[in-house]
């Protein structure tokens, strides 16, 4: 097999400001440069994150290069990302090197200590990518402008130079100032780096572009760059959004002015919004469904008339259970599944803080060595050192009717917990760990997990991604449904199809709006692949 290039071609994504649609961008360039023929990778140094993805080798990287991956049509490995920080606390973050917890760090002693030896990591990353696919498109982080940190970067200029990357400039346009901010940014700029520019991308643009033409011309003739795309606004992608350290307030009050009234024929589901809840993307495929009305419970004063409420999982369970405690929500949730017969769910952290207790003598989570938790399933969960990150299949029979087989199900699991059960109780997973593409043919290595009661009113799960197997989704709804008085809903959301279809959308929508031919240019690659292994 014969590839155009030895090396691969570079590109790199970087912003003017975070949350400007970094991720989504490189996302949507990967798919585009897989549907052109190009074997891509994605690529980003160093990630803050609390929405984890694990790799099929049991390691833990930013979600947002997992779904990258996705869009790439490979497996996601930690050379994707070797560098994931976690907060935990104001100004520490636990450090996670090429998919494994290094150590609790603050902020000085990163910067000062550890980043000379990152820049190591970071680079041998990069070149075994680059040694392995055709095209690896990176991701920068925040803004390249940030005075303060250039001298030791190594995730924007110093890494778009290694890589010897064309840089793509990004700006959102809906929250306004764009010119000024692109301006700005290349002002702030060395020389060196501004040459490394070499176009710019306004996104999130909502209206007419016409008017928007004088402001583009002005702003060629002041930096002497290209605006290579005006990127309208995409509404409901149906794929992740960027990293962020958590579901912010400005993000829950956008989904709030969008969300329509709950019908008479629609379940209200209610995530609890913990302050240090992480992989929130748990709940993406209820958010999709027809039936279900999705809302956040952030205070005692959201709760509302839910029919079903979820516990998510934390980047630190004993003080988020301090917080149900002190908020009161902790006992309206026991009151909700005790006295009212109402539903009741928990992944991860959520899981456990269903149990009746949880220690952590050994203070890997925090101060307090043991807490009371919600007490609705007979577990006690102790926290270890140890942190188990795999990926899991199995199958469930909870919620199917009798006779009917039981429901296949994948996920991963990342936690530091071991929970124990306190008596006897229904397990409602069957589960075994699994790498790369190994089928589930046996049951060898199956073990339980999870807990259930009254049916499965109340159940846990350490499996993330339970909720995206279509099957068993809908096999729990409509329980709920039923026992609501409700019609069942029939075949209900493909949410896997619907995201591997969602790659495409956005991929032929950016292609739309931005100058591949370009693009290729600067990455000095054909326009399409042009391999003698992907000719007919």
């Amino acid at each position: 097999m014969t590839k155009a290039v030895a090396r691969a071609a570079t590109l790199m994504i970087q912003g003017t400001a975070s949350d400007v649609g970094k991720s989504i961008l490189t996302a949507a360039i990967c798919r585009i440069l897989v549907q052109d023929g190009w074997h891509t990778a994605p690529f980003k140094s160093q990630n803050m994150s609390l929405n984890s993805y694990v790799t099929f080798d049991g390691k833990e990287i930013g979600r947002a290069q997992g779904v990258q991956a996705d869009a790439c049509r490979i497996l996601a490995t930690t050379d994707m990302n070797p560098i994931l920080l976690k907060p935990k606390q104001d100004m520490v973050a636990q450090v996670v090197v090429h998919g494994k917890p290094y150590s609790d760090l603050d902020a000085r002693t990163y910067r000062e200590s550890y980043l000379p030896q990152a820049e190591v990591i970071v680079k041998n990353a990069l070149d075994r990518l680059r040694n392995e696919y055709d095209i690896v498109v990176l991701e920068g982080a925040g803004s390249p402008a940030e005075v303060n940190l250039k001298d030791r970067d190594i995730v924007n200029m110093r890494l778009a130079g290694w890589a010897d990357a064309p840089v793509l400039l990004v700006a959102d346009i809906d929250r306004g100032g764009v010119f000024a901010s692109i301006v700005g940014t290349m002002e702030i700029l060395a020389p060196e780096e501004r040459e490394r520019v070499k176009g710019f991308i306004i996104n999130k643009f909502r209206g007419d572009v016409s008017l928007l033409k004088p402001g583009l011309d002005w702003l060629e003739e002041r930096t002497g760059k290209t605006v290579l795309g005006v990127i309208p606004y995409l509404p409901q992608l149906g794929i992740e959004d960027e990293d962020s350290a958590s579901l912010d307030s400005k993000r829950m009050r956008k989904m709030a002015q969008s969300m329509p009234e709950k019908s008479q024929d629609q379940l209200d589901v209610a995530v609890i919004r913990l302050p240090r809840l992480s992989n929130f993307t748990d709940f993406d495929p209820l958010q999709e469904e027809q039936d279900v009305h999705f809302r956040y419970i952030a205070h005692l004063s959201d709760w509302g008339t839910p029919d079903v409420v979820l516990l998510p999982g934390s980047k630190n369970t004993m003080d988020d259970l301090r917080y149900l405690n002190e908020s009161g929500l902790a006992l309206r949730i026991k009151s909700f599944a005790q006295d009212e017969n109402g539903w009741v769910a928990g992944i991860c952290a959520g899981y456990q803080m269903l149990g009746e207790k949880l220690l952590d003598p050994q203070g890997y989570e925090s101060d307090h060595p043991e807490l009371e938790g919600l007490g609705l399933l007979p577990t006690e969960t102790v926290f270890t050192s140890s942190k188990r990150t795999v990926q899991v299949r199995g199958s469930s029979s909870l919620f199917i009717e009798e006779g009917s087989p039981e429901l296949l199900i994948d996920g991963y699991e990342i936690h530091m917990g071991r929970t124990r059960f306190l008596k006897d109780i229904v397990m409602p997973f069957q589960i075994k760990a699994y790498t790369n593409d190994e089928a589930f043919a046996s049951d060898k290595d199956l073990h339980g997990d999870g807990a259930a009661i009254d049916q499965g009113r109340v159940w846990g799960t350490y499996v993330h991604g339970i909720l995206h197997n279509d099957d068993f989704r809908r096999a729990w709804l409509n329980r709920i449904r039923k026992m609501k008085g409700l019609a069942p809903v029939d075949g209900g959301l493909r949410f896997k199809e619907r995201r591997e279809a969602a790659f495409d959308r956005l991929a032929d929508h950016v292609r739309s709006h931005l100058d591949m031919q370009r693009v290729y240019e600067m990455m000095k690659v054909s326009q399409p692949c042009q391999r003698e292994d992907v000719k007919e």
